[in-house]
């Protein structure tokens, strides 16, 4: 008695062989050992756009040659034996997987190699969106990351002197266009609250604002701490890879602080950037566009660095498009007590202190020269908050560099008053600015005479004579009306 098959009625399927292949929702399609088209079916016709007239009878190897497809299984499963599964691009554009089989016969000689091929071409377009999806989410994870670490954004300089008042006008005007804005001055001069006025009144000015430390990043780092890096592009990197700062503020600003501190290899990158608007990451062969505004600053002269070849030439010419240079603050004293009286603000509501400059000490600090700019004013004020107990700060409060300094320029402290005027009259002003400030202090007549152990009618008394000699509105600084200084940046 011979062998029974799997399948009852094989002359009646053998009838319908072609009917049941069309049937299927995979293409398929068979060929011998040596790669000859026998048959596919409708799925795969309507797959690749092949008729059964054009494949019939053709080697794989022959179709392939033509271009109609770029990968056969044929001659793979006809050395091994065994299946397999690959992906497959039709001269059409479309994308196949295919699974191969071997067929053998009864003594175990292989006789067919039969092909199931189904469309991903969808599958893959989705695959393609949600990998650009994850890169905007990185993107965004990025800068809400960075922006997180940020403190409260700066809306408006402090200052009082024309001179800030024209840089102020200029910059708003740059603002309005893409134009790259370069900001020169010294070191300390408050660079980075220009360039955030900058962004803020720019049309970018919903999207981040990154800046850029380019003297800070070492410059084995600086190449993928700017431009990102692709998984595995190097030891340590990450697996997933790191988008770079320009990236990150896609749509948005990069400030580049000290610009004239990067190395000539990114120098050649950031022109790129400028010119092109693509970055390339560490370990990528193809380009990224980004679209991101510009802005750099410097205290170094970067004119004398082309000549010294330190600094490139086509990227100063790129960079020096829109340029303001910001003043040092010797040459802006009107600055030095809008400033002092907003670091003073700030500091005390921080450390919940109440405090104020006496106008002594005010006048002072106004003829300092600030070698250190607004930076060494603002460790200054800082410094006093945590150090005195006040309520008021003398001139002999001031730190000895200070005062020293002060009295190099034949301006000491204790006499900016005038030294031709009575002493009774000095110190007549200075009793009434102390109680005026007192007062802003702590509220009351009747507190400052309990405090300062003074009778009350002494008090009503003095502060009549300070009316007299119109000093009634001289308060400055006064913390009782200070807010948390966080609303307004300073310069």
């Amino acid at each position: 008695m011979g062998r029974r098959g799997r399948c009852d009625g094989m002359d009646q399927l053998g009838r319908y062989f072609e009917n049941i292949l069309d049937a299927l929702s995979d293409g398929v399609f068979i060929t011998d050992t040596v790669g000859t088209t026998l048959c596919i079916n409708r799925m795969y016709e309507q797959l690749t756009g092949l008729s059964k007239e054009r494949v019939r009878g053709k080697n794989v190897r022959e179709l392939q040659e033509e271009g109609v497809f770029d990968l056969v299984l044929n001659p793979e499963i006809v050395r091994t034996g065994k299946p397999a599964t690959h992906a497959q691009h039709l001269g059409n554009g479309k994308k196949l997987v295919l699974s191969g089989f071997p067929v053998f016969d009864e003594a175990g000689r292989l006789r067919l190699v039969v092909t199931f091929a189904r469309d991903i071409t969808l599958l893959a377009q989705l695959n393609d969106q949600v990998a650009e999806q994850r890169r905007l989410i990185d993107q965004i994870h990025d800068q809400l990351a960075y922006m997180a670490q940020k403190q409260a954004r700066v809306l408006e300089p402090v200052y009082a002197s024309p001179a800030i008042e024209e840089v102020v006008s200029l910059l708003r005007r740059f603002a309005a266009t893409d134009a790259t804005i370069l900001l020169l001055g010294e070191t300390g001069v408050g660079k980075d609250v220009f360039a955030r006025l900058a962004h803020d009144v720019s049309p970018r000015r919903e999207n981040i604002l990154l800046k850029v430390d380019c003297g800070g990043i070492s410059e084995a780092l600086t190449e993928s701490e700017m431009f990102g890096y692709m998984p595995g592009a190097f030891t340590g990197a990450s697996g997933k890879g790191k988008a770079g700062y320009f990236e990150i503020a896609d749509g948005g600003t990069v400030f580049l602080d000290e610009v004239g501190e990067l190395p000539l290899s990114m120098q050649t990158r950031l022109l790129r950037v400028l010119q092109d608007g693509e970055i390339m990451r560490v370990g990528a062969t193809t380009p990224r566009k980004v679209d991101v505004r510009v802005i750099a600053a410097t205290n170094r002269n970067l004119a004398e660095d082309v000549e010294a070849g330190t600094f490139r030439r086509d990227l100063y010419y790129r960079l020096n498009v829109a340029t303001v240079h910001i003043p040092p603050l010797r040459e802006r004293p009107e600055d030095v007590r809008p400033l002092l009286q907003y670091f003073l603000r700030q500091y005390t509501a921080k450390y919940r202190k109440s405090m104020a400059f006496m106008d002594i000490t005010l006048e002072a600090l106004t003829r300092y020269a600030w070698p250190g700019n607004v930076r060494e004013l603002q460790n200054l004020v800082h410094s006093l908050v945590i150090t005195l107990k006040g309520p008021l700060i003398s001139p002999r409060d001031l730190p000895a560099q200070v005062a020293g300094s002060m009295s190099e320029m034949g301006v000491a402290p204790e006499e900016i008053v005038s030294a031709r005027r009575p002493f009774r009259e000095i110190m007549a002003e200075v009793e009434c600015d102390f109680l005026l400030r007192a007062i802003e202090v702590h509220g009351s007549v009747r507190r400052v005479a309990e405090l300062f152990q003074i009778d009350r009618s002494t008090v009503f008394r003095k502060l009549q004579l300070c009316r007299a000699a119109g000093k009634s509105a001289a308060v400055s600084g006064s913390p009782a009306s200070s807010g948390s200084g966080e609303s307004s940046g300073s310069v």
